[in-house]
């Protein structure tokens, strides 16, 4: 069942990035609640403010969202981690420029019974309410596809990326294009140290500063998935790298261990396989690919290119070009930074999947490991990185424009 107040179309696509300098003007989400039981359970959100809201059902694994106009979260660092009654656990934060989300996972099947919010009153603060009811798979099911077939405001469960990320099929000025991809961002944090640090700003940080470095000389045309702190879905991230036409696709991310695996370190280039190089290949593309559960996008409702690429996989050339690009790529940052004692490792990762476009994830080192979080913190060290990977970036598309240049 989808709720919708009329309003939400706050959350609509192709809202202006957010300006830090205006961030005060959103309205401030101060404390979060549940109470009830399996059966029932509530959810209470006091806000400064009154907002319009959406509210619908996901299903594999069941969860329960909830759109709304963008918000500054200013809850306790441990919010939604503990779950209630029919709430194992709530997510929250940025899905898209001007629009905010919060993600419920849901213990079993349950209905959205009242989703609402209070106006002011008797001393208390304007206050969201969401109150869900355990239903069966079977009403569940009812419940999920008449909320399919109602009217959504555009863009809850694909948002648009940021202006830049969008372009024309072709890049116009015939420059061999780049795609930087920061990994995570909005709702999704990705790791996080134990000193606060997310991965999702760490890898921003970095792929900005990697962003102007490549576009110094000039010479190739550089389009980033996001620029901000907005959740991208990664079917989204792929088009972005397709739809520009990209040459190379760079994806930045920063990984983590569970304490019980041990310590490690360095920085690690992954590249596309059907089979994962090892373990920690395989844990690894199998945590980064549930990002879109995270950020509450309908996973069953992919778009038809999208299967298309899962179909176009076996495009041998493009691997060998992502896997040459590894190679040159690894040969320049052991100039300046510590890599893994397996530098280069390949598995299912879903934001490589362009058929035609040569793709890698790089995890710049472990948010988990001291010495790596200290660097990942560095300005000294990422200018160094920085510079390591865009030289590997120009050597390889120098190679290609070349190669790809028309006999005389």
């Amino acid at each position: 069942m989808a709720i919708f107040v009329p309003g939400a179309a706050s959350l609509a696509a192709g809202s202006e990035p957010v300006r830090p300098e205006v961030a005060g003007d959103f309205p401030v989400a101060s404390e979060a609640r549940l109470a009830g039981d399996v059966k029932q359970t509530r959810f209470i959100l006091d806000l400064d403010k009154k907002i319009d809201i959406h509210a619908f059902l996901l299903a594999d694994p069941y969860r329960a969202v909830i759109d709304i106009p963008q918000v500054s979260f200013r809850l306790a660092p441990d919010a939604g981690g503990a779950g209630r009654g029919l709430i194992k656990a709530f997510r929250y934060g940025l899905v898209m420029p001007g629009g905010s989300r919060i993600v419920f996972d849901l213990a079993g099947p349950a209905k959205i019974e009242k989703a609402y919010v209070l106006d002011a009153a008797n001393g208390q603060p304007p206050r969201l309410v969401v109150e869900l009811e355990a239903v069966d798979r079977a009403a569940f099911n009812r419940l999920l596809a008449a909320s399919s077939s109602s009217e959504q405001p555009k863009g809850t469960d694909s948002p648009t990326p940021v202006a830049d990320a969008t372009g024309p099929a072709a890049p116009p000025d015939g420059r061999p294009v780049v795609v930087i991809d920061p990994g995570h961002g909005g709702i999704d944090n990705g790791t996080q140290a134990s000193t606060g640090e997310t991965e999702k700003d760490l890898v921003l940080a970095f792929a900005v500063a990697l962003r102007d470095r490549i576009e110094q000389d000039g010479k190739y045309r550089v389009v980033m998935t996001r620029t901000d702190d907005t959740f991208i879905p990664l079917a989204e991230r792929v088009r972005v790298a397709r739809n520009n036409g990209a040459a190379l696709f760079v994806s930045i991310h920063a990984d983590a261990l569970p304490r019980r695996e041990g310590d490690a370190r360095g920085a690690t280039i992954y590249t596309l396989s059907d089979k994962a190089s090892d373990a920690e290949a395989e844990r690894l593309a199998e945590a980064e690919n549930k990002a879109d559960a995270i950020g509450g996008v309908n996973l069953t409702e992919e778009p038809t290119d999208v299967a298309d690429i899962l179909i176009d996989l076996a495009q041998r050339e493009t691997r060998t070009f992502s896997n040459r690009f590894a190679r040159l790529l690894m040969s320049e940052m052991k100039n300046s930074a510590r890599m893994h004692k397996h530098p280069l490792k390949s598995a299912g990762f879903k934001v490589l999947k362009a058929p035609d476009v040569p793709s890698v994830l790089v995890e710049l080192g472990y948010v988990s490991n001291k010495a790596d979080l200290h660097q990942l913190t560095s300005e000294s060290w990422r200018s160094k990185t920085v510079r390591s990977v865009a030289k590997a970036v120009e050597a390889f598309l120098a190679k290609r424009v070349v190669s790809a240049a028309p006999a005389d």
